[in-house]
């Protein structure tokens, strides 16, 4: 709890954190709370704590008020929200821990409003005062330049009275995420994880010219003293690390904020909004940071003031954002440059792939209502394997031995789920099965597969020119494919016509095909297929059913749980045709039970059609399927 207090005589106010059940106030040395005055008793107050509520008890012989109402000495009064104490000459108010931290969150978002106000003033003057160049300005690699955009910086940081009384909470409140940003640069490199290539500064403009020796092994010293405070001065789990540090942060930098010297403040915090400025003329911006750090998967700007991001399957609210829509716009457009793409009013819309395989989709006005939109779906330097599913419960060892079988098998798969489920994780993995002399052509509207054969075509899909020419679609790719002489086709994802051109590759000699589809359920898929097939070709049910059914072999489900975590919930076998009434008949071979502790994919007891095929080339054994 937190106890604020005044000397009504007196403009300072002062807070104090108490811990414990009972809380001793008075004028003795001795007490939780002192109030240093010779009106008041040595023991004028005591708190208790009865479960979650506080009951107060007045002491002194002269009693004390609460909300202005007198409390006789030895009585008892329950403490609500808001309550007020007036012991002469002090006033008291309490705050529940909830409500402090409430209380610090908001001092937080103010103070960061506060900041994004004088980022963009001061982007604002500098651009006033110098032509600024982008990145890819010869000047910039020199240090003559970067040093004057630093010190033009802190020339207007000065004029905007940064370091003026009143701007000192600023000053401490931006010193706090100069602190944050190192650490956070620290664990990055002890975890051995850098960002994807692509977002790393292709220049030096990132790095201080201005910076001081001196005053840099101190901010070491302090990101190692803040490390040690929150455990996390050895090596770790970078996400486990993330999390401590989103948590317990601003909680340790307060106890060690008000230490440090005036000079060495303001040092630290011109340093980060030199940095910020930097990153806005020559980088990403707000998402600079947010690209650089491993744990975060996706990143969602939906208008300049509201950036998402995606750690650990959860998405949250990062608290970062653009100065302005201008800036947003400008920055999308460096992103999008990177891969030879424009976008503006007459191209409003931007589905890129990034030199690091990071999937960039970007829409701004008139399609963008609420202004310029981005989302970047960051890939692992380090992609994931089976085996590393099966660690963190995506699928079990059961699953995945019996995926490897029908793989090596040439069964064709097809990989089903919502958005961010991890089709292509998974599409990725068990593409590792296929046996290195089998020639794979990959065909994607983004490319972002990692298959690591050595026999490997890529194909992607290309956009219409300027002129509504020269556009290549996945239906005219796996067209093409075929004529390849390809052992598997693998295409990232179908979505319309494309659809039939794959049913009729698996039906014609290209067995251990693969594919994902957006879809809710093994049944659903059929239903998906049967809509896109017909916008491919004017075909009835029962022929399409065939199709279907001779093609497919397995439906791999995967389902995004309410923690975050990504599951194989179904495994099932297309079986045929149903001989009366139609329809494909179905078999669940393998289905996500709910268990005590956690749910857990299990088999249903009913084995495969190829399971004797599986068992006489040694692919599996009888008894594994039932682990």
């Amino acid at each position: 709890m937190r106890v604020w207090y005044n000397n009504v005589m007196e403009a300072h106010r002062y807070a104090a954190d108490v811990f414990g059940s009972r809380i001793r106030i008075g004028r003795a040395p001795s007490n939780d709370i002192v109030l240093n005055s010779p009106f008041v008793a040595d023991e004028a107050l005591v708190l208790h704590r009865q479960g979650e509520q506080w009951e107060l008890q007045a002491l002194g012989l002269n009693g004390c008020e609460v909300n202005g109402a007198r409390v006789a000495p030895g009585k008892r009064f329950k403490l609500l929200d808001n309550t007020s104490i007036q012991v002469f000459p002090f006033v008291l108010a309490f705050e529940s821990a909830e409500q402090t931290r409430t209380s610090e969150s908001q001092q937080r978002q103010a103070l960061d409003r506060n900041m994004f106000e004088l980022l963009h003033a001061m982007h604002v003057e500098l651009l006033s005062v110098m032509d600024l160049g982008s990145a890819n300005d010869p000047r910039v690699e020199t240090d003559e330049y970067i040093l004057s955009v630093e010190r033009n910086l802190e020339e207007i940081a000065r004029l905007q009275g940064l370091a003026e009384p009143q701007n000192a909470a600023l000053v401490a409140h931006i010193t706090g995420h100069a602190v944050r940003s190192r650490l956070v640069e620290e664990l990055i490199h002890q975890a051995g994880e850098t960002a994807s290539a692509t977002f790393q500064p292709e220049g030096t403009w990132s790095r201080l010219v201005s910076a001081v020796p001196a005053r840099e092994d101190e901010l070491r010293r302090l990101v190692a003293k803040i490390m040690k405070s929150l455990g996390l001065d050895g090596p770790g789990d970078l996400s486990r690390q993330m999390d401590v540090v989103e948590a317990n942060f601003w909680s340790s930098w307060s106890a060690v904020a008000e230490q440090l010297f005036e000079e060495f403040r303001l040092y630290l915090a011109l340093r980060h909004l030199k940095k910020q400025i930097k990153d806005i003329v020559f980088g990403y911006g707000p998402l600079e940071d947010l690209l650089r750090t491993p744990t975060v998967t996706e990143i969602m700007v939906i208008s300049r003031d509201h950036i998402y991001i995606e750690k650990n399957g959860i998405v949250e609210n990062s608290g970062r954002q653009f100065i302005s829509d201008e800036v947003t716009q400008t920055i999308i457009e460096r992103i999008v440059s990177k891969v030879g793409r424009r976008i503006d009013k007459s191209q409003p819309l931007v589905d890129a792939r990034l030199t690091d395989g990071s999937r960039v989709n970007a829409v701004v006005a008139p399609i963008a209502v609420s202004g310029p939109c981005l989302t970047v779906r960051k890939f692992p330097l380090k992609r994931l394997s089976v085996d590393e599913l099966v660690r963190i419960g995506s699928l079990t060892d059961t699953v995945a031995e019996f995926l490897r079988a029908a793989v090596i098998a040439r069964r064709n798969i097809l990989i089903a789920g919502g958005t961010g489920t991890g089709k292509t994780t998974l599409l990725n993995c068990l593409s590792d099965f296929i046996p290195d002399k089998e020639r794979i052509v990959t065909i994607e509207d983004t490319a972002e597969l990692q298959l690591h054969k050595e026999h490997v075509v890529r194909l992607e899909t290309k956009k219409a020119n300027a002129e509504g020419a020269g556009a290549y679609t996945i239906h005219d790719l796996v067209q093409n494919a075929l004529r390849m002489r390809p052992d598997r086709v693998v295409v990232g994802e179908c979505r319309g016509a494309e659809a039939l051109d794959m049913l009729q590759a698996m039906n014609t000699g290209h067995d251990g095909s693969m594919t994902t589809l957006h879809a809710n359920s093994a049944e659903d898929v059929i239903l998906r297929l049967e809509v896109m097939v017909q916008s491919a070709a004017d075909l009835p049910i029962d022929s399409i059913h065939r199709q279907i059914a001779s093609a497919v072999d397995l439906v791999v489900q995967l389902t995004r749980m309410r923690d975050g975590s990504r599951r194989v919930t179904q495994v099932t076998e297309l079986v045929g045709v149903e001989d009366v009434g139609g329809g494909i008949r179905t078999k669940d071979l393998f289905l996500l039970e709910q268990g005590e502790q956690c749910p857990r994919l299990c088999p249903t007891g009913r084995l495969p059609s190829f399971m004797g095929q599986l068992i006489d080339r040694n692919l599996i054994r009888l008894e594994s399927f039932y682990r």
